[in-house]
């Protein structure tokens, strides 16, 4: 038989024996119940208990069992692992059938099986992010080791291919060593990203502030589905407008005012990201805004001041570590946007302060470094990881700021307000 027949046996065999566990027990309490015993537990929870005695064992051992054949290299036949985990399960089927007796508390012992199921999915969470940061600090270190750190944190000067372009292309034996000065990578990364968060911010708590507090029922419910389906737009559909609708414009306005604008400027992908990161920061806010007790706005009318000022003076105090935490979740989105940038902001590292010209950011050079057909040991290869970092690090600092500036409102709203 082959592996894949084997694994759908397996699965039936153990779903069979699930049933079975939960017939068997479940008709066993109910005989115990019947007969006037008092029992900790209901008989589904007994019935349940022996399924996950039956199948939690066997399953495990499946899981720990493709682990080392995959990962760990380990010579074990398939048929083998899967009949031992179906003898397991047979064993665990005996053992929960045993434990339906008065004095088992089966509902303690299946909140206790799940709150270790989800303490392993956190867990899970925790060692994947460990795992992702681990494997890209190995393939920086070895990118560290042909280039110097400081260079690559201060240079001005991104050009990974000159050595090759230049011996190949031209025909030079020597040829420019390749520079890796990923300054101008992220000058276009926080430019591109400041000007998304300078369209983002205002509208979108603007527009969460109107809903919750001004907006009538009828327009908040038509409005705010409506702002919510720009979230659930392709990437790509924002990168082909704001190559074909939005950069154009920026040229056409910017000559209206003399000024030199590239079809490729920062602009427009900038303008155009801050419209898709409106809904991450609206619904966010929204949800914070509406968190503030009622008690805080009728205190604040009765004292005689305005909707507004109530607002501005109460509400958004109240709520800004949510604003900010949602601020915090926008700029990620924006520090992680690749594909608006390609199509509207060209591929060309290039430090400078005008948004009118072409730049790129560092998730364009890592996707171009990971995409070309140079080899996975070459320097420019290499890079991607040590961008990667880097931006691991600047993304890190943003939100040990953010806890930080969290603390402190709180802090100081609760002393203005004691």
């Amino acid at each position: 038989m082959t592996t894949n027949t084997v694994f759908l046996l397996f699965c039936a065999v153990l779903l069979v024996l699930g049933g079975v566990a939960f017939t068997l027990s479940r008709a066993k309490a109910s005989r115990v119940r019947a007969t006037g015993t008092a029992m900790h537990a209901q008989p589904d929870q007994y019935a349940w208990f022996a399924v996950l005695a039956t199948a939690g064992p066997a399953l495990l051992v499946s899981a720990l069992g493709a682990f080392a054949l995959l990962l760990m290299g380990a010579e074990i036949p398939t048929l083998y692992l899967l009949s031992a985990s179906l003898i397991i399960a047979t064993i665990g089927l005996v053992m929960g059938l045993s434990q339906v007796r008065p004095d088992f508390h089966a509902r303690r012992a299946i909140e206790g099986v799940i709150r270790k199921l989800l303490a392993a999915a956190a867990m899970i969470s925790i060692l994947t992010t460990l795992g992702i940061l681990l494997s890209i600090i190995t393939e920086a270190l070895r990118f560290f080791q042909m280039h110097s750190f400081w260079d690559f944190v201060t240079g001005t000067t991104w050009n990974p291919g000159a050595s090759f372009l230049s011996a190949a292309g031209r025909g030079e034996e020597g040829g420019s060593a390749a520079q890796f000065g990923s300054i101008p990578l992220f000058a276009g990364t926080f430019m591109i990203t400041l000007i998304a968060m300078l369209v983002a911010i205002p509208f979108g708590l603007g527009a969460a502030i109107y809903m919750v507090e001004f907006a009538p029922m009828r327009i908040r419910k038509a409005a705010k589905p409506v702002i919510e389906v720009l979230a659930g737009i392709p990437t790509v559909v924002y990168g082909v407008f704001a190559a074909l609708t939005v950069a154009p414009l920026v040229v056409d306005i910017a000559g209206l005012f003399g000024l030199d604008a590239s079809y490729s400027n920062a602009l427009a992908p900038g303008l155009v990201m801050g419209i898709m990161i409106i809904p991450f920061i609206s619904s966010l806010s929204d949800d914070v805004i509406n968190s503030v007790p009622n008690s805080l706005r009728e205190g604040a009318l009765a004292l005689g001041i305005t909707k507004g000022e109530m607002v501005r003076n109460v509400v958004v105090p109240a709520a800004a570590p949510g604003i900010i935490s949602a601020s915090l979740l926008a700029v990620s989105r924006a520090l992680g946007e690749t594909m608006i940038v390609v199509m509207a902001a060209g591929m060309r590292p290039n430090l400078t302060a005008n948004p009118l010209e072409d730049m790129t950011t560092v998730t364009v050079s890592i996707v171009a470094a990971l995409t070309g057909d140079q080899e996975f040991e070459s320097a420019q290869t290499l890079s991607a990881f040590a961008l990667g970092l880097v931006l691991f690090v600047v993304t890190l600092t943003l939100n040990v700021v953010s806890v930080f500036m969290i603390r402190r409102f709180r802090e100081k709203y609760r002393v203005n307000n004691l």
